[in-house]
Order: C-alpha cells, then structure tokens, then sequence
C-alpha cells in the first residue's frame, strides 16, 4: 500500500533552479510514485491538497519553510526514499556560497562585490534572488553605475519606482521586475532564445511575447538587434513607462536597429501618450503589438498596429524582407470531423502573454463560458485556479503557481499533472499547449515533457491536443525534433499561440 511522507525545512530557501534538480532527482527514485519539493507558500499548500501530497506536518508552516514530500510504494520505500531526498538537500546546501571557477568561465559568487572583482567592466547585473532581498541587491548595483535586469518579482510597486527614478537619474536602465526575457546584442538573458543578430529592436513588457515575436522573426529569416524587457507594471499610470521610453530610445539611438517592435497589455493612457510622442519623432518605422488594444487608438500614436503576436513579427519583418512569410500547418484533417457538444476548451499555459492573446481571440470569436486565473477584460474569473470551469485558459506561471516552486517552462511537473487531469475530464473537447524551449527552459522536453502527452493521447485519442513550440532551431532544446515527435505521438501542432487559438475556434464551434 502506498504512503505519504514528508519533512518541514524551516526557513531553508532554495531557489528555483535546485529545487528543480533535487525534485527531478526524487522523482527518478526507485519506489517514488509522486514527490513534490516546493516553499511552503498558501498557493503551493493548495496544490499539494489537490495532488494528494499534504500531510498534518505543513499545518503550521511559512513561506520561507521548505517542504519534501512523497508518496512511496509501500512503508519502507517511501522512509528510505525521504532520507535519501534529505541527503539530497544537504548536498544542495553545501554548493550553495561557495566560490569557484569552472573550466567554462563561469563562477559561483555570494555577493555583488564578489562579482565585481571577477568582472570589473560588467555594466549589467542580472537578480534573481527571493523578492525580499531583490530590492536592496538592485539598489546597491544601480548606486555604483550597473543597468539591473531584475528576473525577480514580489517587489512593491513604490520600490519598483524607487529603483526606476534612481535609474534614470543615472542614465541607467532597470529591466523589470519580474522581467523574464532580454537580448542583448544577440545575448540570451534569463528565458530567451538563440536569434541571428539584424536590424530589428524590441522593446517589451511581456516575456512570453518578447520570446514569440524575436523566435518567429528569427523564423522568417528576420534578426534581432536587441530586446529589451521592463517588467509588466512599468506601463502602468504609477511608473509611468520609465523603462519602457529609456528602452525605446536606446534602440532609436543604436545603429543596427532599423524596424522597432513594441510588445504589450495596452499601456496607460498617460503612458501611451508619451510612447505617441517618442514615436512621432522616431527616424524608424515602429509596430505596436498592444494586445487588447484597438487599430484606432494604435494608429493614433503614429505607430503601425499589430493585433496578434504573430502579425506583429510579420509586420516588422516584412518591413527589412517584404518577402517574409509564416510558416502556417494547414493539415488538420485528422481533427476536421471532431465536434464539440457541451464540452470545452482547456488551454493549459507556461506563459502568461499566451494565456492572455489566447482569451482576447477567444472572445471575439464569440466563444461563451470564459474563464481564466489571469482574466482580460469581460472574462470570468476561476473560482479555483486547480479546477477548470468553462472555456478554462491558465496561466500555470502566474505567482500563485511559482511562489515557492520552479516556474513551469523549468519544471514540468505541475503541468503534466494538470495535463492528464483534464484528459480525462469528460467536459474536455481539447487542449491547447505552450512549449517554450530556449535558454533558461527546461533542457530536455523529449523525456521530461512529451511522454506525458503521449500517454494523454493514449488515455483519450479522440481529444485533439493542439501545441506550437515557441523557439528556434538554434536552441539547444531540438525544436525540429521535438515538432516530430509531437506530431507522431497525434499531437495537432501549429506555429504559433494565434495559430492554436483560432484553431480551437474552429474546432469547438464544430467545424
């Protein structure tokens, strides 16, 4: 009989990356059926609930305690499988602050002025350390004349201010926080991926999106000069859009860049007046993908409308190449006679720029029953964000799904689970996937993301999964065999999030 047991680390952080490998490490065990090594945050007790992994031990526990448990075939694989995974920790802890060289160049640092040291001329720091020491890290790297790209988030929005006006005062750029994506100058940061180098620059305050429009480009032959990030709630009325404009006029200034491509939720009204005007003056033509955002009010502020992701790559590619074209999957007769009933939509998402397009197409088709733990406007909200309502479209990198865990483009875990759950639901028509390859995903979907969709098309064939691979053919990922082996194990895949959006359209409207 299987059993359920588990540990309270308290107050022993561990960031994402190592709670990533320990989990994957527990979970290859001999013996272990289920595991899951995550902070012990409301949000992650909730999902350990809904997997069956809680136990009395985590009544009391805080955001800072760490949390081991598995489920193990019986009594005494699941005792020696945890001391093991204990083991595990202490082995994690001890690389932890250590200072080496490896034969690659790389380093381990504890501090920033022990990273000053190594690399004296380094004009960019990237953080990403919990939220509560992120703030006073970019403080003090902005103090001595560092651009700051912040991969953290839960930072306040007045200490985000706070940062950004120190910025500019110095002539310096904070990228976010919480921004996942950067290039610079044909360099990957963070969640990014390998692109030519061309005279295309991006400016975003959507990771996601930044990561879809520079891999299409790069796609259609396109190049990027650079991309940078902000961070959401800079194009908000409260930051007022400070790196976002600092971002557009460095690349108006930079003399690669030729096409500039913006990336984001519609920004505040004060704030796109202010990009209208940057724009109005800007010696480059500029395309504006601002989701949600209408024709009108785009072309308004002097810039060249984008609806989609997709269509704002091509407008900017088109505008280097007019011969520019998407790749488009028009073989979908193997779903052409599926018809929906009753049932529904269950778009499961990494990014959260996918989660909202996906409502916003959804929406305008007509599609009714809306729901989504990151609502648009006019879309209703889930009651719970681990049981699908609806039309369900989830964003599984949300905070409430990360605080504490390995965002799910790292670790797939969550995801898999959450994949199988709705394959077997019998209100599920179809499912629609991300899979974000590139540098800072996960590095081996074949074996840790594709068997569980094989064994959801084995648990329910007649249900169409429809998938696209954001990422390029220079990423160390594979992205041409991950497309084949998507496709035979009955996968629908198509190019981009658009693509699999108006697809299910098609298909739950019963055409």
């Amino acid at each position: 009989m299987s059993v359920t047991k588990g540990i309270v680390k308290k107050g022993d952080y561990f960031d994402s990356i190592s709670l990533m490998i320990i989990s994957k490490k527990i979970r290859e065990m001999e013996g272990v059926i289920d595991s899951a090594v995550v902070m012990g945050s409301a949000e992650n007790l909730l999902i350990l609930k809904a997997a069956g992994l809680y136990i009395e031990d985590f009544a009391n526990v805080s955001d800072s305690d760490l949390l081991l448990v598995l489920l193990g075939r019986d009594e005494e694989i699941a005792s020696k499988r945890l001391n093991e995974a204990e083991e595990l920790l202490l082995q994690s802890k001890k690389k932890r602050g250590t200072l080496s060289s490896e034969k690659n160049g790389s380093f381990a640092v504890t501090s920033l002025e022990s990273a000053y040291k190594i690399m004296p001329s380094a004009n960019l720091v990237v953080i990403s350390t919990a939220g509560k020491f992120a703030y006073s890290q970019a403080f003090s790297a902005l103090t001595v004349g560092q651009n700051v790209m912040l991969f953290s988030d839960n930072i306040t929005i007045e200490e985000e201010l706070k940062l950004k006006l120190l910025a500019q005062k110095r002539q310096l750029l904070v990228m976010g926080p919480d921004c996942g994506t950067a290039i610079i100058g044909g360099v990957p940061l963070a969640f990014a991926n390998s692109v030519r180098l061309g005279k295309i620059g991006v400016v975003g305050a959507s990771g996601t999106g930044m990561q879809e429009v520079t891999s299409l480009i790069h796609n259609m032959g396109g190049g990027i000069s650079h991309a940078l990030g902000t961070g959401g709630r800079d194009i908000k009325e409260k930051i007022g859009g400070i790196s976002f404009l600092q971002a557009f006029e460095m690349l108006e200034q930079d003399e690669n860049t030729k096409v500039i491509l913006l990336v984001a939720k519609p920004p505040h009204q004060t704030v796109l007046e202010e990009i209208g005007k940057k724009v109005a003056s800007c010696k480059y033509p500029v395309v504006a993908v601002f989701l949600g955002a209408t024709k009108e009010i785009v072309e308004k502020h002097h810039m060249i409308y984008g609806k989609t992701l997709e269509e704002g790559a091509l407008l900017a590619c088109r505008l280097v190449d007019p011969r520019a074209q998407l790749e488009c999957n028009n073989d979908v007769t193997s779903i052409k006679n599926v018809t929906s009933g009753d049932k529904y939509i269950r778009a499961l998402y990494s990014g959260g720029t996918f989660c909202y397009e996906t409502q916003l197409i959804l929406q305008e088709a007509g599609i009714s029953s809306l729901y989504s733990n990151t609502p648009a406007s006019g879309i209703a909200t889930l009651a719970n964000s681990n049981i699908s309502q609806g039309n369900c479209i989830v964003d599984l990198g949300e905070d409430e799904f990360t605080k504490g865990r390995p965002h799910p483009m790292i670790d797939f875990s969550l995801r898999n689970r959450r994949i199988l759950e709705e394959i077997a639901r019998p209100d599920t028509a179809l499912i629609i996937l991300d899979l974000v390859i590139g540098h800072g995903a996960n590095l081996d979907p074949q074996r840790e993301f594709i068997p569980t969709v094989v064994k959801a098309k084995k648990l329910a064939p007649h249900i169409p999964i429809i998938c696209f691979v954001t990422g390029t053919d220079s990423d160390p990922q594979n992205r041409q065999e991950l497309i084949k082996m998507l496709k035979e194990s009955g996968v629908v895949v198509v190019f981009t999030n658009a693509q699999a959006a108006h697809l299910a359209t098609k298909i739950i409207r019963g055409i």
